[in-house]
């Protein structure tokens, strides 16, 4: 079998706690175990930048993407000046996409979710040309299509969403995380793809609470026979946050503190008001955390512990993820590895890709009812029971979301595009 021996990851960005960020990780980390050296392309990179080419233009954010995506959503017509704009910036970064192949003498391409959500047209339009141009094996790794976000269903660039989001090449293999979105990408684009779905590495179990970590408790106000009920996301709509303090209501358990663990990020303060409000009124104690959370641990201007997510999972007496919608979830393949128990939302993903492996965990469907609220407060009262459902989660977890399950597609992956161009 033929394998490349230097693999070329794209995207706007390869940086901090995002799924894509670390999705590509768990990819790089696998493909290392078969021998493969990954190199990063991106707008804004935390990789070493020995194997890495960062482009500040290829970023979402940066100033001239911004000015063209300002001309591009919620009308129908685009000036000649948008698209004058958008021609130049994508042939610069085409150029780059060539530079980034032969300083790395790459193999194959990885490119990871800027052919899939229209964030940066100009780079998308780049990769596609770049593609058809060389005719480089490559995968194209979807996380979220833009048919799935609203802001971009009134557009003045559909000429180029049908052009590059996601392209038409023969020889690049698209790989999808859910079978709603394999289903999506064949009927409106004609593709064929394969399911890959998130993994972790459950082969390898976490380790103990490290000194670093052992006084996230206290740092969160909390004594240690406090009930902690951990959000570990941001504070969005679609996370269904105002569930999870419903559930905390009628659990009727004293001393018990909802604590979330991300801001709102760059989606707006209103709903975390509205959070915060129903809180309030609802009488459960409500902390945010996002001030005290990164990508990597440091020390903030005050000279305070800054945590990672890994950090909080441990200390957490149930996990709460009472999702509207998710492309996957990766806050409950995390809170198994953790052995933690879970309260799910029963988003369509779940419902279909993931429930039907058989976890045993309490599902919040539409409203909370009286089922759910009995079992997470059997779950938090009973350790042994809880300690026989996050065992079963983990085996099943194992089974059906492993790093070998990734290993097993990425080998069948790279087998195929190589068949393509040989």
């Amino acid at each position: 079998m033929k394998q490349p021996e230097n693999v070329g990851f794209v995207s706007t960005r390869f940086a901090g706690t995002d799924g894509v960020s670390l999705e590509s990780a768990k990819w790089a980390e696998v493909l290392w175990q078969d021998g493969h050296v990954s190199h990063w392309y991106a707008g804004v990179l935390d990789r070493d930048p020995g194997v890495s080419l960062c482009i500040p233009e290829a970023f979402f954010d940066h100033a001239e993407n911004a000015w063209i995506n300002a001309q591009l959503w919620g009308r129908t017509r685009r000036s000649a000046e948008a698209s004058r704009r958008i021609r130049e910036l994508a042939e610069y970064l085409k150029a780059t996409l060539y530079e980034f192949r032969d300083r790395f003498e790459l193999d194959v391409l990885i490119i990871q979710n800027a052919l899939t959500i229209p964030m940066h047209v100009p780079l998308g339009i780049a990769i596609t040309e770049f593609l058809l141009e060389t005719a480089m094996p490559a995968i194209a790794h979807h996380h979220d299509f833009q048919w799935e976000r609203q802001r971009f269903q009134i557009s003045a660039v559909d000429d180029y969403l049908e052009m590059a989001f996601p392209p038409r090449v023969p020889h690049l293999q698209h790989v999808v995380i859910n079978q709603a979105a394999r289903e999506e990408i064949a009927w409106r684009k004609g593709l064929p793809s394969l399911l890959v779905p998130n993994v972790f590495d459950f082969e390898n179990p976490p380790g103990e609470t490290d000194e670093y970590a052992a006084d996230v408790r206290s740092a969160l106000g909390l004594l240690d026979d406090d009930l902690l009920i951990l959000q570990p996301t941001r504070i969005v709509p679609r996370k269904g946050i105002e569930n999870a303090i419903h559930l905390i209501r009628r659990l009727k358990l004293p001393r018990c503190h909802l604590v979330i663990s991300h801001d709102s990020g760059d989606e707006g303060m209103e709903y975390s008001r509205q959070i915060q409000t129903l809180a309030q009124e609802e009488g459960v104690s409500l902390k945010l955390f996002g001030e005290r959370m990164a990508d990597r641990r440091q020390l903030n201007q005050d000279g305070r512990k800054v945590y990672v997510l890994s950090d909080l999972y441990p200390h957490a007496d149930l996990i709460t993820f009472p999702s509207l919608y998710e492309g996957f979830g990766n806050a409950l393949l995390e809170s198994i590895y953790f052995r933690r128990p879970l309260v799910i939302g029963r988003y369509s993903v779940y419902q279909r890709d993931i429930e039907p492996k058989g976890f045993r965990l309490p599902a919040i469907d539409g409203v909370i009812d009286r089922r759910v609220v009995d079992e997470a407060r059997r779950i938090i009262q009973h350790p042994d029971y809880r300690e026989e459902l996050v065992e079963h989660n983990y085996r099943v977890a194992g089974r059906f979301f492993s790093y070998r399950v990734l290993r097993d597609s990425l080998r069948g992956i790279i087998n195929n595009i190589r068949n393509l161009t040989e």
